[in-house]
């Protein structure tokens, strides 16, 4: 039996920092599936986590916390692929390192992803996104906090660890007013921001100025704010806004929401594609053509241009009900 404790650990210091490198969001996200599967194990085989064995990580073991995770975490299909990632990254740093396990491996190597379907885009109207920020009480400075997370996070459309990364310096006010950001892959972006948006961060600076820490939208402990604490802020304000605006209380909004928000409104405004790719952040312009396949209106306009010229604009309306049977008559 070999404990798989120093395989755990050569994996993340070794193979993931040291030889591929990888960023800190996904050296995180493989840590936090190892901690879950771990005890998963643990839970049921009764094995403590530090004398767990490689034998143990087999393929039924793995099946069954993929399925639990589905099942009894509520976790979606995307969550339980990017976890089976973490799982045979290992598998296959583990079977180069300890050649004597390849078989059992291979096994756990085999587990497929799952396919699933693509979930409806959602994003905010201009309504739904002013009333969720109108809901946002100012009164305390943890709200005027908030209040300038979320209005950088639905102008700029970044995403939830960049903007939780954030710290003072990555705000400059000068001509031209920018954020910059480490994205996915590490990649730095700079992104530009409104005069308007500018002057609300500027009252902001000058009130964080005053509290410990140097990230840009601290937590109580002047510590940057986790992504779960952010997304909970968001849930706050959201049973506020839907009072106000019931149109949210049909929506499924997070973070992310605010980030197609921000590309859909480029788009309306006739931005290309291959910009707002750019400006989100895109590795290939192809991940922006989801926003033209969600926008019916886009569809729209492409379809009035293409039509007949002895046919009015718009979309098809029937006849109204009691004429038509009048007619019919």
């Amino acid at each position: 039996m070999t404990a798989i404790a120093p395989t755990i650990q050569a994996f993340f210091t070794d193979y993931l920092v040291a030889q591929r490198r990888l960023s800190p969001n996904t050296v995180r996200a493989y840590r936090d599936t190892w901690k879950l599967l771990l005890q998963h194990i643990s839970d049921d085989t009764g094995t403590p986590v530090c004398r767990i064995t490689i034998e143990q990580v087999d393929h039924d073991h793995v099946a069954g916390f993929l399925a639990w995770l589905e099942t009894s975490r509520g976790n979606s299909v995307t969550t339980r692929n990017a976890r089976l990632a973490a799982i045979h990254a290992w598998a296959a740093y583990t079977a180069r390192m300890l050649p004597e396990h390849v078989a059992d491996l291979a096994r756990v190597a085999a587990i497929p992803v799952k396919k699933h379907s693509r979930p409806d885009l959602t994003w905010l109207t201009d309504t739904e996104t002013r009333a969720l920020l109108d809901a946002i009480a100012t009164h305390t400075w943890t709200g005027r906090r908030d209040r300038a997370l979320l209005t950088l996070a639905a102008h700029t459309g970044m995403r939830l660890s960049e903007l939780a990364g954030l710290t003072i310096t990555d705000l400059q006010l000068a001509t031209p007013a920018h954020v910059a950001c480490r994205g996915k892959g590490r990649k730095r972006r700079v992104t530009p921001i409104t005069t308007a948006l500018a002057a609300l961060l500027a009252a902001y600076l000058q009130e964080r100025s005053t509290r410990p820490g140097q990230a840009l939208f601290p937590g109580p402990t002047g510590q940057a704010m986790s992504s779960d604490a952010i997304a909970h802020r968001l849930a706050v304000h959201l049973v506020t806004a839907t009072t106000r605006c019931p149109t949210l209380a049909g929506k499924h909004v997070t973070m992310h929401t605010l980030r197609h928000t921000a590309a859909m409104r480029f788009l309306h405004a006739g931005i290309d594609t291959s910009v707002i790719a750019l400006w989100l952040g895109h590795e290939q312009i192809a991940t922006t053509g989801i926003y033209l396949h969600a926008d019916l209106a886009i569809k729209q306009q492409a379809l009035d241009r293409t039509r007949p010229p002895d046919l009015p604009a718009g979309r098809y309306q029937p006849d109204d009900a009691l004429l038509t049977w009048l007619t019919n008559l």
